[in-house]
């Protein structure tokens, strides 16, 4: 896609979207699928292809998850990052804060850190570890206002362990299809809301929140 094209098309799924995005992060959005359209032909790094379905999943869900982050400046911790949606999307629309984003793939996360220096983005930063070896990092222990998870089965055990990476009163964002459903949603989880992502694709957000003990 020329890049002025593709940046058309981006803007247009935002108004169907009913999202109001300034030029400058569309600016910034169309480089980040640009670059990953450019590793996706050296590697599998995500399922993009030319459909609007493709940019709605990769771009337009992540815009629209962005207006529930609770806080204007949170600390995010992202899940199994892969190829970078949802979170350097939400990165671009987010004022301040930090973002960590965590992926065990050494190849993925090197497209991780390549997209992080040419796009500029501060205080973000990316792990090439699995989740698991990172609950074993005190510094890490309750750092976060949220974690966003898409690529993950959401399992009992799953939340169970990424949990302890988010605050008291802190939240979790699962990015889920139609059907699915986080099992085991055990304390100090509890579920909060459910918010529709994009009527195309029948996804939607399912937002968690960590009770305070």
């Amino acid at each position: 896609m020329a890049r002025k094209g593709l940046a058309r098309r981006l803007q247009q799924r935002a108004l169907r979207a009913r999202l109001d995005l300034p030029a400058s992060l569309v600016e910034q959005l169309t480089a980040y699928v640009e670059l990953l359209q450019r590793w996706n032909e050296r590697m599998n790094l995500t399922a993009l292809d030319d459909r609007d379905s493709g940019l709605d999943r990769l771009v337009i869900e992540p815009m629209i998850a962005a207006r529930h982050l609770p806080t204007a400046k949170p600390r995010v911790i992202d899940i199994g990052s892969g190829g970078g949606s949802p979170a350097i999307p939400m990165r671009l629309a987010m004022r301040g804060g930090s973002m960590l984003m965590v992926e065990t793939k050494a190849r993925k996360a090197a497209f991780l850190r390549e997209a992080v220096r040419q796009l500029g983005l501060k205080d973000t930063r990316v792990e090439a570890s699995r989740f698991e070896s990172l609950l074993a990092v005190p510094e890490l222990h309750e750092a976060f206002d949220v974690l966003t998870l898409r690529a993950v089965r959401v399992e009992g055990r799953v939340l169970r362990g990424i949990q302890a990476f988010v605050k008291p009163d802190g939240q979790l964002l699962l990015f889920r299809g139609s059907r699915d459903e986080p099992a085991g949603v055990d304390p100090p989880l509890r579920w909060r809301a459910t918010y529709p992502l994009v009527e195309g694709l029948r996804s939607r957000l399912v937002v968690l929140e960590k009770q305070a003990v």
